[in-house]
């Protein structure tokens, strides 16, 4: 037996199971999903920074995604109220549009 020992995507033990194999599974407790959702947020990070295609970046773009909207269920959010939060957070800080790289403050102390 493959020992995996990590979160998948919800059809993945069917697709497993078509290809004429059999997956052995867990159901995670709350605590456990949402700590297993978090490695599963750095591993797909690390794929997105590997990533040398914009193709490739989309694609780990959109797993990063899915798993930003699992942690905010885990957390009592809906990703509707994620949206807000993120547009709020734009609407009085900005975003990231327009590359402002910060290189320091100066004040009459330094």
């Amino acid at each position: 037996m493959i020992k995996y020992n990590k979160l998948v995507r919800d059809k993945i033990p069917d697709n497993i199971q078509k290809d004429g194999k059999e997956a052995i599974i867990k159901i995670l407790s709350d605590e456990d999903y949402k700590t297993e959702l978090r490695k599963k947020a750095n591993e797909e990070l690390t794929e997105y920074l590997q990533a040398t295609t914009d193709e490739e970046s989309i694609e780990e773009l959109a797993d990063l995604l899915e798993i930003i909207y699992s942690l905010a269920r885990i957390h009592g959010a809906s990703i509707a109220e994620l949206e807000q939060v993120r547009e709020q957070k734009a609407e009085n800080r900005g975003g990231f549009e327009n590359k402002i790289f910060l290189v320091g403050v100066k004040d009459e102390k330094n």
